[in-house]
């Protein structure tokens, strides 16, 4: 199945080259690669409006997914029955307050940063939430095996943001 990837700000220059590449391995170490997948870039004027639109947060963000299956417990793959069904959502990545937290923290790699917080986001359509203190642990938990296995793949070395992190 594919990745929709849509770059709809101008704020900072995108490899979108890397970012598919980067989703489409964590597609594989997740075990999605048969869904579809929407991965829209926006700026900080587009992610605040979709934060205070969907979860009454006026301010911009880093990431926010919406996934297509609602309910599903996290850990839990969905079972399709319909062609149709393959998808598992849509992940917003607010690419310009990323990078300005990468400026502040004088981070060097914000690509890196990137896979990061779609890794996240990834696991957030796959049910994994933050609400508790025990949801948190698993997602985090979720999120180092996920990159540890990506870590594995590509030679980086990159660890899941903490809490409150951006």
């Amino acid at each position: 199945m594919s990745v929709v990837l849509r770059n709809l700000q101008r704020a900072v220059p995108l490899r979108r080259a890397r970012l598919r590449k980067d989703v489409e391995t964590l597609r594989h170490i997740l075990g999605i690669y048969r869904f579809d997948l929407g991965l829209i870039c926006v700026d900080n004027r587009r992610i605040q409006y979709i934060n205070k639109t969907y979860r009454q947060n006026d301010s911009p963000t880093d990431v926010l997914s919406f996934p297509f299956y609602e309910d599903l417990k996290a850990g839990v793959l969905p079972s399709p029955l319909h062609q149709d069904d393959c998808n598992l959502g849509d992940i917003f990545l607010g690419v310009e307050y990323i990078h300005r937290h990468c400026e502040e923290q004088e981070v060097d790699d914000f690509h890196s940063i990137l896979a990061v917080v779609t890794a996240h986001g990834l696991c957030h359509l796959l049910g994994y939430r933050h609400g508790t203190e025990m949801e948190w642990k698993q997602m985090f938990q979720k999120e180092s095996q996920v990159l540890e296995e990506f870590n594995r793949r590509t030679g980086h070395q990159l660890q899941p943001l903490t809490k409150n992190a951006f």
